[in-house]
């Protein structure tokens, strides 16, 4: 494990999606998110926002650190030229439609364990017949070794979180680009790696997940 003195910051990407505001159950959905982060032991948040996020922008009120785009960059570009905001190495990014229910599971901290080389990237990944809201079958395989891989292995989604270290941008455009390009590059060297999500995971990007989302967490 790459050596930390401190849970890793946390990059939440809200660039140009107002649908982190939907309250879920009463919660707004972003706050669900960093909630999930906060129960392992994330102290500090960085987001991502455009011009016109001026509802993200406002939520956020000063209390978390703001990486303001001219332009959209990306998953990718939004997080590099987010980088100096970030002082942990490996950090977490965290796609900011889907979460898990409070206190049902804490896989960061085995994604922090899974990380043991700087060219590593570990995903939180879920299985098919845990995920609600989500419409393709799968995304990658995950072997029994933990790797990532096309075909070999459980089908399994990317539950939205990924732990990878700055020197992975090092080499990227300095516009936008997709963070897929990353992890397509980790997938070819073999250092792509997944920790399961043992609890159930909802994203929430349209009526329907929301729908399902609240109903499933009804008391």
């Amino acid at each position: 494990m790459i050596e930390t003195t401190r849970f890793p910051d946390v990059m939440l990407l809200t660039a140009g999606n107002d649908t982190v505001l939907w309250p879920v159950a009463g919660l707004p959905l972003v706050e669900r998110v960093m909630a999930n982060a906060r129960a392992e032991g994330a102290t500090r948040f960085v987001a991502n926002g455009l011009p016109g996020d001026t509802g993200v922008l406002a939520h956020f009120g000063g209390l978390v650190k703001v990486s303001r785009e001219e332009v959209p960059l990306g998953s990718g570009g939004g997080v590099r030229q987010a980088l100096p905001m970030l002082h942990a190495d490996p950090f977490f990014v965290m796609q900011t439609s889907g979460f898990w229910p409070a206190g049902s599971d804490a896989p960061l901290q085995r994604m922090v364990a899974r990380h043991t080389a700087q060219e590593d990237i570990v995903l939180l990944c879920v299985h098919p017949r845990n995920a609600a809201g989500f419409a393709r079958s799968h995304d990658f395989c995950l072997s029994p070794q933990g790797l990532i891989t096309r075909d070999y292995g459980a089908p399994v989604i990317h539950a939205g979180v990924a732990l990878l270290g700055k020197g992975l941008f090092a080499a990227t455009p300095d516009g936008a680009f997709s963070l897929e390009d990353l992890f397509d590059a980790a997938l070819g060297r073999e250092t792509l790696h997944g920790v399961v999500l043992d609890a159930p995971w909802f994203n929430v990007t349209d009526a329907a997940g929301l729908a399902e989302a609240e109903r499933r967490l009804a008391p």
